[in-house]
């Protein structure tokens, strides 16, 4: 089992885009906020490898995991004793604005 770090600019993400979907429909800011939960449990269980990012994403050594039902990715830098989540990226936003956060 991996330890998880989560950057205070990736929490505050994933409360925005929470904030989002509940005003966009009731509950659905909960069901955000548990795929979150869960791919984060996922990550600290080690129980699938991190994808690599797209080319435009740059060469951060950052892997992500992508949400099944939201379009978002879970950005990490994978470390010997720790994977810290640096961001909780939305598709359509531009790749690799979370750069400046990749050393953490």
């Amino acid at each position: 089992m991996r330890t998880v770090r989560i950057l205070e600019e990736a929490s505050q993400e994933a409360i925005e885009a929470a904030a989002w979907y509940e005003y966009e429909q009731p509950e659905l800011g909960a069901e955000f906020f548990a795929a979150v939960e869960v791919a984060i449990d996922v990550i600290e269980e080690n129980f699938i490898p991190l994808s690599p990012l797209p080319e435009e994403a740059g060469h951060t050594g950052a892997k992500r995991l992508i949400l099944e039902r939201f379009p978002y990715d879970i950005v990490a830098i994978e470390l010997p004793e720790e994977s810290v989540v640096i961001a909780i990226a939305h598709h359509s936003r531009k790749p690799g604005y979370w750069r400046t956060r990749s050393k953490p």
